[in-house]
């Protein structure tokens, strides 16, 4: 008999979600993971992410949405923790932007709570905000964010609280089919389970470099500036989460209130302005030309903006060229789930997608709608889900 049920490799959003779901349903679980629990080495890290319902990069992406809302809520009462918190968002750009448009398209499509503002009604409602005439804006009031840290965290609590085994600065080396399960070596031991997940995060290209996607891997910098006049107008109670498509070339910023009062400032970054990396080659350093360029950018559309830049920290985000995700069984191997390619608009799914991953490494198939997200796709092979 295997010694565990289930191997997670990988412990940060997604892998973390999918060892706390799997020890909860009673399975024998390993979580491997390369670092600390928490760590700050991939993409789950700078104290935010945005949350939304009114979805501009897919329609389909709703249902997961309204399964990971209700998901998060239990999470924070289950884990004691405060992982989520709405404070309303704005979506904003010209009518016609992808934005603005195909927010509106998913909140009409799934009949979400939303409200259009024209750029009078924007600056009245939030004097920070400095539209444009000819922009407009959805406002949605159940977006908001949710902290990366203690999400993480809270799901490593719970995965132990039922009797996941966790070992950390443990990576694994390697892994090999065993009769109809696998076997998973790392530099302490060589572990057998029924199945394997991969959750890679930035390390996609290595560890599965046979599943045929183009991951791209992308230095991203989040910066945090002391708005001018301070931040009592940047409070969460007073400020909602916003994405801006600012220019006609579809440049976007995106960014939150004041979330950890003065001492934090007001976080922002360019959404999906990277540069190609490695985990093992990436810049850490935040360079004075970056934050000039996110500090003429910011003061564009945010008066109170730039201000004092406190700090900036990268990230890395991995891709794909369609920007979907990955989440499927192995096409060549079945014991192996794999869940990747989600930065940039990942993390507000994590309780989910751990969900739905340990659907798919215990019972090979999930309710949750994932067809597009097949790695096939890349391919132009029968996708896995097709009848």
């Amino acid at each position: 008999m295997p010694a565990f049920d289930v191997i997670v490799v990988g412990l940060g959003g997604m892998g973390s979600a999918t060892v706390h779901q799997l020890a909860a349903r009673g399975h024998r679980v390993l979580g491997l993971e390369k670092y600390g629990p928490g760590h700050d080495r991939g993409a789950s890290h700078g104290g935010s992410r945005i949350i939304r319902q009114s979805y501009f990069e897919g329609q389909e992406y709703v249902p997961l949405l309204l399964r990971s809302y209700e998901l998060f809520d239990r999470l924070a009462t289950d884990s004691g923790r405060d992982v989520i918190t709405l404070t309303g968002g704005v979506m904003a750009g010209r009518p016609e932007s992808r934005t603005v448009a195909g927010a509106r398209a998913s909140a009409e499509r799934w009949g979400l709570e939303h409200e259009m503002l024209d750029a009078a009604e924007l600056r009245r409602r939030f004097p920070t905000m400095a539209p444009c005439p000819d922009e407009v804006a959805l406002f949605e009031a159940k977006a908001g964010f949710v902290r990366p840290e203690r999400t993480v965290l809270a799901q490593l609590e719970l995965a132990a609280r039922h009797d996941a085994e966790l070992r950390f600065q443990e990576p694994m080396r390697a892994w090999e089919p065993a009769g109809d399960g696998v076997r998973v070596i790392t530099d302490v031991a060589t572990y057998t389970a029924g199945q394997l997940v991969i959750t890679p995060g930035p390390w996609a290209p290595e560890l599965l470099a046979d599943l045929g996607v183009p991951f791209a891997i992308e230095r991203q910098v989040q910066h945090w500036f002391r708005p001018r006049g301070g931040v009592d107008a940047w409070l969460p109670e007073r400020h909602p989460i916003y994405i801006w498509e600012y220019d006609t070339d579809g440049s976007q910023v995106y960014g939150f209130p004041a979330i950890d009062g003065s001492a934090g400032g007001a976080k922002i970054a360019f959404f999906r302005r990277g540069t190609p990396t490695t985990p093992d080659t990436l810049d850490t350093a935040v360079h004075p030309a970056e934050i000039a360029e996110m500090a003429a950018a910011a003061g564009r559309v945010l008066p109170d903006l730039p201000g004092e830049h406190l700090r900036g920290e990268p990230c890395m985000y991995s891709t794909t060229p369609d920007e979907h995700f990955v989440i499927s069984r192995h096409p060549e191997h079945a014991a192996v789930t794999v869940a990747c390619g989600f930065s940039g608009h990942g993390f507000k799914f994590v309780p989910v997608i751990g969900e739905v991953v340990a659907d798919l490494a215990t019972t090979g198939a999930t309710a949750h709608p994932i067809d597009l997200f097949d790695p096939r796709r890349f391919s132009g092979a029968k996708p896995i889900f097709q009848e």
